[in-house]
C-alpha cells in the first residue's frame, strides 16, 4: 500500500524531530499547532542528505540562480500542474517569508502590502518589517465560501495599496483557489498597476477533488508576479532552509539577481540536496502523504459530528490545517480553553485574524489514532 512509506513518529520520535512543534509543550500536551508533520521525511531526501553530509557539504552553497534545482523544479512543475517554468529563472532563498520579503523590497512601490485575512501570522508581519502599511481585506467568518474577495483588494488598491500578497493554496482556510477567481485577480490588479506576490508553499498538497492553478500560468500576469515556492510543507523540510522565487519574466528575475547578496539571506546547501531529491524523487512518498491526508480530513469529519457536532470546518481542499468555527461553544478563545482543561494545543484563530474570536486552526497531519484523541480531547475541554 502507498500509506506504508509513511513512518508515523511515537510520541518520543516527535519530540527529537521537531523541538518546536513537540519541545515547546509540556509532555502531557498532544501538539496540533504549527505547519509541522508528525511524519519521518521521505527516504530519497534522508538519504541524498546523508551522502551530502558523508561528503562534507556544508560550507557555503553555489550561489547561482536556476541549475539543477531549477531544472528538478521545472520538471516538478511540468508533473503536477502541467505548469511550463523556465529553469534559468528560478532564485534561491532561505524560506518562502524571506523571499516575500525580498520580492517586497526589490520590485514592489512603496504603498501599502494588501492582504485577505486570516492569513498565517508571518504575513501578517511582513509588510511592516519591509516598511510598508498592511491593509487586510478580512473575510466574513459566516460566509459560505471561502473565495477571493476582489472588490474588496480593488477597494485596498484604489485606496492606494501597491502589492497583493496572495496565498495559494490558503493557509488557513485550506482552499484552492479556481482560475476563474485567479482571473479575475488578474484582471483587478492589472486595472490598478499593482503587483502579485503568490505565496504556493502549500501547492503540492492539494487534496482529491481539487486541484492548484499556478498564477504564472494565468495570461497576462509574467510582468507583475512572481510565486514563491518550496519544499518545506509538503515534504516537512522547514529546518533545510531552501524556497525558491520563480519569475516567468526576464526583467523581473534580472531585478532580483541583480541586487547586492546581502539582499537575499543565504540558503543552505543542504536545503538544495533535499529540495532536489524531493523534487526528482518524492512523488510517491507525496502520493502516500496525499492518500493519508484525504483519509485524516474524512475521519475529522466524522471525529468532528461525533465528539463537536457545533463545530463548523471550512471544506479541506488543500493543506493539512483545518479552519474550524467554534463559536458555537461559546468561549472567545477556544484554542486556550482546549491547551488548559483538555491538554491539546491548537493555534488561536486571532493569530490568523486579529480581533476574531471563536476560532482555531487544527493541524491533521498525524497519525489517525493521535487525531482521534486529539479530537476527544478538544470535546472534553469545550463541552
Amino acid at each position: 500500500m502507498p500509506s506504508e512509506l509513511l513512518h508515523d513518529f511515537t510520541d518520543d520520535e516527535a519530540r527529537r524531530a521537531l523541538p518546536t512543534k513537540w519541545g515547546s509543550v509540556p509532555s502531557d500536551v498532544i501538539p496540533a499547532w504549527i505547519a509541522e508533520m508528525d511524519y519521518a521525511v521521505a527516504p530519497a531526501i534522508a538519504h541524498a542528505l546523508r551522502d551530502a553530509v558523508a561528503d562534507s557539504l556544508t560550507g557555503y552553497p553555489a550561489f547561482e540562480d536556476g541549475g539543477r534545482l531549477g531544472g528538478a523544479y521545472a520538471d516538478f512543475a511540468r508533473r503536477h500542474y502541467g505548469q511550463t517554468v523556465d529553469p534559468d529563472l528560478l532564485v534561491p532563498v532561505v524560506d518562502v517569508t524571506a523571499g516575500v520579503r525580498l520580492v517586497l523590497d526589490v520590485l514592489c512601490g512603496p504603498g501599502p502590502m494588501v492582504l485577505q485575512v486570516p492569513a498565517y501570522p508571518p504575513q501578517l508581519q511582513v509588510a511592516q518589517v519591509t516598511g510598508r502599511e498592511l491593509v487586510t481585506v478580512p473575510l466574513d467568518p459566516d460566509s459560505p465560501v471561502a473565495t477571493i474577495d476582489l472588490d474588496g483588494i480593488d477597494r485596498a488598491l484604489a485606496a492606494g495599496g501597491q502589492t497583493v500578497l496572495l496565498t495559494q493554496p490558503h493557509n488557513p482556510l485550506g482552499r484552492c483557489y479556481s482560475r476563474e477567481e485567479l482571473e479575475g485577480l488578474r484582471d483587478v490588479v492589472t486595472a490598478r498597476g499593482a503587483r502579485v506576490i503568490s505565496d504556493e508553499i502549500h501547492a503540492p498538497l492539494a487534496l482529491p477533488g481539487a486541484a492548484h492553478t499556478p498564477y504564472l500560468t494565468l495570461p497576462g500576469t509574467a510582468d507583475h508576479a512572481v510565486a514563491v515556492v518550496s519544499t518545506s510543507k509538503a515534504f516537512n523540510t522547514p529546518g533545510l532552509r531552501c524556497a525558491q522565487i520563480l519569475s516567468a519574466d526576464e526583467a523581473t528575475h534580472e531585478a532580483l539577481v541583480s541586487v547586492p547578496m546581502v539582499r537575499n539571506d543565504s540558503w543552505s546547501p543542504l536545503g538544495v540536496v533535499g529540495a532536489i531529491a524531493a523534487y526528482e524523487h518524492g512523488d510517491a512518498w507525496l502520493a502516500a502523504l496525499i492518500e493519508r491526508l484525504d483519509a485524516q480530513r474524512t475521519l475529522l469529519a466524522e471525529l468532528l459530528s461525533e465528539h463537536l457536532p457545533e463545530a463548523k470546518m471550512r471544506p479541506l481542499e488543500a493543506t493539512y490545517l483545518a479552519w474550524l468555527d467554534l463559536r458555537a461553544y461559546g468561549h472567545d478563545d477556544p484554542a486556550d480553553v482546549m491547551l488548559r482543561k483538555g491538554r491539546v494545543c491548537l493555534q488561536t484563530g486571532s493569530h490568523f485574524h486579529p480581533g476574531l474570536t471563536g476560532h482555531a486552526r487544527l493541524n491533521i497531519a498525524t497519525s489517525p489514532e493521535r487525531l482521534s484523541e486529539i479530537a476527544r480531547r478538544m470535546a472534553s475541554a469545550l463541552t
